[in-house]
């Protein structure tokens, strides 16, 4: 009764947002930079969304936060580790805004199985204004099935059960997520370790280059990087058939691409590339 299951954690963002919130009235808000999905469930559903940009290492501006809570303010989203930024936002941070906030907070922990910070599910029992997102998607590999989970207290996910679509699971994702908890959590712990160290391996190189301004620390499944020549360094990796993303227009990410960790074979083609480059 602590679970609600989705048709990928980005329904579980929409029902939030239609749950708690009166179109045309009440808003959300947003701490860019971070997951586009939350203001794409809110326009839809004609929700207005505040925004509070992060602080230039990527933490919450608590400050900026609490001045902009209003009566109208119904749900707080907070992507840790965040997407793009790779970082996981700072535990005492949250907590307080847990306490202060008489809302919902919403924690999208969709990367956290690539952290070593704890989940927020322990959580629950203690903040009854606490929503926790996860997926399939990332750690698992499986954003095919579209399998997503919202935890929270038994009153939430009861909601959650009511509003939500008849069979909005199909039997082929229940079955291979399930079929995946029974058989393959070893096999994706050994990825995910697998994943962290060639993060390691590949920041430790990124950072040596003269054509890198910056390497930000990450708890992901990804990089953010600095390029001094960004538009260059993504075109010269397109036309190799490298696919990252093109960050540059993203708040407080201007110059920068997102690379997702490969296999080691993927990486040192990668670095390759660069190589071309100098």
């Amino acid at each position: 009764n602590q679970i609600f299951l989705g048709n990928g954690s980005d329904e579980a963002i929409d029902l939030l947002i239609r749950i708690f919130c009166e179109p045309g009235d009440d808003e959300i808000m947003v701490l860019p930079p971070t997951y586009g999905m939350y203001q794409v469930c809110a326009d839809v559903s004609n929700v207005a969304v505040k925004k509070c940009l992060l602080t230039d290492d990527f933490q919450l501006q608590l400050s900026d936060i609490r001045s902009q809570i209003s009566t109208k303010l119904k749900l707080l989203f907070i992507c840790s580790p965040n997407n793009p930024t790779g970082n996981s936002i700072n535990h005492h941070d949250i907590e307080s805004l847990l306490t202060f906030f008489k809302g919902i907070v919403i924690i999208d922990e969709a990367y956290g199985d690539f952290c070593e910070q704890a989940s927020w599910i322990e959580k629950i029992g203690q903040y009854p204004n606490l929503v926790i997102l996860q997926t399939f998607s990332k750690a698992w590999g499986l954003a095919g099935i579209r399998m997503g989970m919202a935890f929270s207290n038994p009153e939430i996910i009861s909601i959650f059960n009511k509003v939500k679509p008849p069979y909005n699971i199909n039997r082929y994702s229940q079955m291979k997520a399930i079929k995946s908890l029974q058989e393959d959590a070893a096999l994706k712990d050994r990825q995910v370790k697998e994943i962290i160290q060639e993060r390691a391996k590949l920041r430790n190189i990124l950072i040596g280059r003269t054509d890198v301004l910056e390497v930000y620390p990450s708890e992901a499944n990804f990089l953010l990087i600095r390029f001094a020549n960004p538009q260059i360094v993504y075109r010269h990796l397109q036309e190799r058939g490298i696919v990252v993303r093109d960050r540059t227009k993203t708040p407080k990410c201007e110059g920068c691409l997102r690379i997702t960790i490969g296999t080691p074979e993927e990486n040192n083609l990668l670095i390759d590339a660069l190589n071309q480059l100098l």
